[in-house]
């Protein structure tokens, strides 16, 4: 096995074609110094100098030794620089799950925006999949973290989570329709309209969810369309084909021709969590984590 010391000595003594001299660049004593290279020499099988009274030179095979442990100390720099990088938590890879309420409501836009802005030779690998597969991949530690709808369970052995997003939900209605302007909406306006539903990717459990808070509030939607996603939705009530409810963290994505209105009887949230494995967590995934929950905490739809 090489030894690294013993191969800063060989570089030093090889560029100053003198014992002493690379002694002193070294801050050690010639003796000591001459051992080190003599036993360099027969841990190799190799003589690296030609030596006299006068000088020492490198031998042919020497130089080309020197070419490739030269070489190889830079590499070496290199590594050090980026094993103490990695260890700041300022290179290396991120594994992301998410579901596309993240992306919409602008949750993971804004954090990688702000993980770009610190950590710019960061690698960003983005995973849209269920919020199932994303706890799966947390344990399997293929994800590093995973923007779910649902949290893991408190009590679970592997993964952690915290809430990033509490969305409350605004109502989508055509700009001509009688209501976009009406002083005050009712559950008993919204009983009488075509809606247009949004299928959710988690399951037939969310609709479910959001038709029961509709009941809750006192109206059951007749709904008429299904969107596969909220923007498409609102690109039909655009349309004058109906209402919708969408998350309020959308609302700057509403098109032209839809008019927004709050409806504070009725209570339906959607909730984005942040999830992770508690074991050995990277200072970058450490980092991204915080980040996550810092812009979470700011949002103006996380209660404090």
């Amino acid at each position: 096995m090489l030894d690294i010391r013993q191969l800063h000595y060989f570089v030093a003594v090889a560029e100053e074609e003198h014992v002493g001299r690379a002694a002193e660049r070294l801050h050690i004593s010639q003796s000591p110094l001459s051992r080190q290279i003599a036993q360099l020499e027969e841990n190799l099988g190799l003589t690296l100098f030609e030596r006299s009274q006068q000088r020492i030179r490198l031998t042919t095979d020497g130089r080309t030794f020197l070419a490739e442990t030269q070489a190889f100390l830079t590499h070496a720099k290199r590594l050090e620089s980026l094993a103490r990088r990695l260890g700041r938590g300022d290179e290396g890879g991120l594994c992301i799950g998410y579901l596309e309420n993240a992306m919409h409501s602008g949750v993971l836009p804004d954090a990688l925006r702000h993980l770009r802005a610190q950590r710019p030779d960061v690698h960003i690998a983005l995973y849209n999949q269920h919020s199932e597969e994303q706890l799966t991949g947390l344990r399997q530690r293929s994800l590093d973290v995973a923007l779910v709808c649902d949290p893991p369970a408190a009590d679970d052995p592997d993964l952690e989570a915290a809430q990033v997003l509490d969305d409350p939900m605004l109502l989508a209605i055509p700009q001509g329709h009688p209501l976009a302007h009406a002083e005050a909406i009712t559950p008993d306006d919204l009983a009488a309209q075509q809606w247009i539903g949004v299928t959710h990717t988690e399951g037939a459990l969310r609709h479910d969810n959001f038709v029961a808070a509709c009941a809750k509030a006192g109206f059951t939607p007749t709904i008429a369309l299904e969107a596969t996603e909220p923007l498409a939705a609102l690109g039909l009530v655009a349309a004058g084909l109906g209402l919708t409810m969408i998350q309020q963290s959308l609302r700057h994505q509403a098109p032209a021709g839809v008019v927004l209105r709050e409806l504070s009887w009725f209570s339906y949230r959607t909730a984005l969590w942040a999830a992770w494995h508690r074991v050995n967590l990277r200072p970058l995934v450490e980092h991204f984590r915080t980040t996550l929950l810092d812009n979470g905490a700011r949002g103006a739809t996380i209660p404090g």
